[in-house]
């Protein structure tokens, strides 16, 4: 892959609902409700919420038989209201649930390391007929759900979570990012055993490193399976907290995967409200340049050579111009950021002299000493020469 270009890595498409992921479709960007799942009306004004943000798929959680069985009326409430965001019910220890949430749903994400198994944190020594014993009763406990998600057209998401990998993976592979991988093949061969393979892949962590690590090598160990390996992955990582700490870890941690091409479906795990997490997510995306859904900028920091007020000009500009979908456009101060540092924009405004700017096209000057009360509208009428400008929608 090239070190200065952004190449995704190709995946199989999985459908969830109406939203395909993988494949030629864009990176996704999903979120969680944090209602009781028995409380109907909540759990509808929230997905209601999210999908209003532009959130493109909605996780539920579905604790109990009862809980999932009550996805049936959210989702009703939903499409009776016009919503078709799909829903996810997410899985942790209960079988029965996830066969019950799986007549009502379009996706069912399953955590392996608790599916079938119950963390006791003990120390075990298994033989290999031991382990493979293991793997025959998670078969049996796994099989009825991926028969009905076959039956039904349902997607389902394997996710591993780090923190909550089953005694017997960590007896053999450790507290390990190979675990995490391992976690996740082990319930992959049984599903495609029954030729199931409506498949996504997650390796979470709340340590962005360790995250990273699992997602590479789960990569590297699809390819080395073979070409029909070839699942989307969902990113992110969990349990990032609130505030900046959380952005800047969420934004390390599936930023770095996205520009090594990995990365279909993504979720920003914020101690806050859901709806905050979707411009997280529209952020990140743009920033690793695979899924561009705003104006994009590029300012110089400022510094004594600046020939104008570089905070105040860079908000006049955006103002003017922060609708422009696809539009790359350079602020600098002078002329030592200017055409170098800017290569890649479309167009630039650039300090010429002491109340006087040059406007550019790519890396060519094409307006000069232009007075700085006159230059953003002289942007406008360059971008609109030039057959990118589209008027900004009023708002009704």
């Amino acid at each position: 892959m090239s070190s200065s270009s952004y190449q995704r890595r190709v995946t199989r498409e999985v459908q969830v609902g109406h939203v395909g992921i993988g494949g030629a479709h864009p990176v996704r960007v999903q979120s969680m409700i944090t209602s009781d799942t028995m409380d109907t009306e909540a759990c509808i004004a929230q997905t209601l919420d999210l999908a209003a943000v532009k959130c493109e798929i909605v996780r539920i959680t579905a604790p109990t038989v009862k809980d999932a069985a009550n996805l049936e009326q959210i989702v009703k409430g939903l499409r009776a209201r016009g919503c078709d965001v799909p829903i996810v019910a997410d899985i942790h220890f209960k079988p029965e649930a996830a066969l019950e949430a799986a007549k009502w749903v379009e996706k069912i994400r399953i955590n392996p390391g608790n599916y079938a198994d119950s963390k006791k944190f003990q120390i075990l020594e298994y033989t290999d007929a031991d382990y493979a014993g293991e793997l025959e009763r998670i078969r049996e406990r796994f099989t009825p759900l991926v028969l009905l998600c076959k039956e039904r057209g349902v997607a389902m998401r394997i996710g591993t979570n780090h923190g909550s990998l089953s005694d017997r993976i960590m007896n053999r592979y450790g507290d390990s990012p190979l675990g995490m991988v391992e976690s996740a093949l082990e319930f992959a061969r049984i599903a495609r055993d029954l030729d199931y393979h409506e498949l996504v892949f997650s390796m979470k962590a709340s340590n962005p490193k360790v995250m990273i690590e699992a997602y590479r090598l789960l990569a590297a160990r699809l390819d080395a399976l073979g070409p029909d390996w070839n699942y989307p992955l969902h990113l992110g990582v969990t349990e990032a907290g609130d505030g900046e700490d959380g952005r800047i870890k969420s934004a390390i941690g599936i930023g770095s995967l996205l520009c090594d091409g990995l990365g279909d479906t993504i979720r920003v795990s914020l101690t806050e409200d859901s709806v905050h997490e979707i411009p997280v997510a529209y952020a990140i995306l743009q920033a690793a340049g695979c899924r561009i859904t705003r104006t994009e900028y590029v300012a110089c920091p400022s510094c004594g050579r600046t020939l104008f007020d570089l905070q105040e000009t860079t908000a006049r500009v955006k103002a003017a111009t922060n609708h422009l979908k696809g539009v790359k456009i350079a602020i600098m101060g002078c002329i030592v950021n200017g055409p170098g540092e800017m290569a890649d924009a479309d167009f630039g405004y650039v300090g010429g002299a002491p109340g006087k700017v040059n406007l550019y096209v790519g890396k060519t000057a094409v307006k000069f000493n232009i007075p700085q009360i006159e230059a953003v509208d002289r942007l406008v009428d360059l971008i609109r020469e030039h057959g990118k400008w589209v008027e900004p929608q009023i708002e009704s």
